[in-house]
C-alpha cells in the first residue's frame, strides 16, 4: 500500500497511532471510538484523562452526527469551517467518540480541520479521529513534520507529512451550550472574528470542557520569561517587531501576528536545543490573535493558576 492516506486510515481502523498533520498543529491521531487507541494516546503522550480530546471529522455533516448542534453552532461552523475553530457541544449518543476521548464529559469537543491531508485521511478512514498535539504532555505543540516525529513517532504506526502547519497555534475553542457561546481557548480565529457571528460572549465558560488549560503547558525544558525585551548572559531573546533581538530569533522582525503565531512553538523549540539558562521572550500585543499566542507563553512560563 503505496499511498499515505490509505495507509494511515487502515492504522486507524486497526486501533493504531498515526502522526496527523493539520493547519494549526501536527496530531497524534486515532479512532475516536476506540478506547483502546484513544488509551494509546493518553499513554504516548503522558496525558492526564481529565483533559478532553478534540474529535476531527471531515465535514460538518460527520460532525452533526458526533454532536448535538443548535443553530449558533451551525452558523459558526458555516462561518469557520474548514478551519482552525473548535465547537464543544453536547454529545449526540452513539456519536462515535468514546467517554475516555470526552474525559466522561456530557459534551465533545469537534473540528473539521483545513489542512486538506488531515480531512482525506479521515474521510478515507470513516470515523472522528482525535488528534491532539503529536508531543508529550506540556511540552510546546511540534508545528513541523520532524518535531512530530521526534516527540512521539515511536509510538505511531504511521505518519503522514504535510509540511509546516500553516496557522501554528492549537485551535479557537468555543462552547456552545444551554443557549450560550463562550470563548474556552483563544487561537487563529479571535474573538471579536466569533462575535460578529454570534454577539457578545459568555463569560461563564466552562474550561474543564476544552483541551489546553492547564497551568503549565506548551513549556520546553528551560524556563520561559515573557514581556521583557533584556536577556541576560546564556539567554535566548525570542524578538517581536522592528530592532528587537536578533533575525534568526524573532518571532517577526515587522510584528505580524500571524507570522508570530506561525514560528511560536518552532522558535521556542530551536531556542530550547541551545540548552539556554532562560528563553526570554518580547512583548507582544494582547489583541486579536495577539490573545492566543499571549495565553501560550504564560503557560507555558507558567503564569495562569
Amino acid at each position: 500500500m503505496s499511498d499515505p492516506t490509505a495507509r494511515a486510515a487502515a492504522a486507524l481502523k486497526a486501533g493504531d497511532l498515526i502522526i496527523l498533520p493539520t493547519e494549526t498543529v501536527y496530531g497524534l491521531g486515532a479512532d475516536a471510538a476506540n478506547a483502546e487507541a484513544v488509551a494509546k494516546v493518553f499513554e504516548a503522550k503522558d496525558r492526564p484523562r481529565f483533559n478532553p480530546l478534540i474529535a476531527h471529522v471531515a465535514d460538518a455533516a460527520q460532525a452533526e452526527r458526533v454532536a448535538v448542534f443548535d443553530a449558533t453552532a451551525r452558523g459558526l461552523a458555516e462561518a469557520f469551517w474548514p478551519g482552525p475553530l473548535t465547537i464543544v457541544a453536547p454529545a449526540r449518543e452513539g456519536g462515535g467518540v468514546c467517554e475516555l476521548a470526552r474525559a466522561g464529559l456530557d459534551s465533545v469537543a469537534v473540528r473539521v480541520p483545513g489542512h486538506a491531508k488531515a480531512r482525506a485521511v479521515i474521510a478515507a478512514f470513516g470515523g472522528a479521529v482525535v488528534a491532539p498535539s503529536a508531543n508529550r504532555s506540556g511540552r510546546p505543540s511540534p508545528t513541523t513534520f520532524a518535531d512530530a516525529v521526534e516527540e512521539t513517532g515511536h509510538a505511531v504506526a504511521e505518519a503522514v507529512d504535510g509540511g509546516p502547519c500553516a496557522v501554528g497555534l492549537e485551535s479557537t475553542v468555543v462552547s456552545v451550550l444551554d443557549g450560550k457561546v463562550a470563548l474556552l481557548r483563544p487561537g487563529a480565529v479571535t474573538r471579536a472574528e466569533i462575535e460578529a457571528v454570534v454577539g457578545s460572549l459568555s463569560e461563564a465558560g466552562e474550561g474543564r470542557r476544552s483541551p489546553g488549560r492547564v497551568a503549565l503547558h506548551y513549556a520546553p525544558d528551560a524556563p520561559v520569561r515573557i514581556e521583557t525585551a533584556e536577556a541576560g548572559p546564556g539567554e535566548i531573546l525570542l524578538g517581536f517587531g522592528p530592532g528587537v533581538g536578533e533575525a534568526r530569533w524573532s518571532l517577526s522582525p515587522t510584528g505580524d501576528l500571524r507570522e508570530a503565531a506561525a514560528n511560536l512553538f518552532r522558535l521556542l523549540r530551536e531556542a530550547d536545543r541551545e540548552r539556554p539558562s532562560a528563553i526570554v521572550v518580547a512583548p507582544v500585543p494582547r489583541e486579536g490573535l495577539g490573545e492566543a499566542i499571549h495565553d501560550r507563553l504564560r503557560r507555558a512560563a507558567g503564569h495562569v493558576g
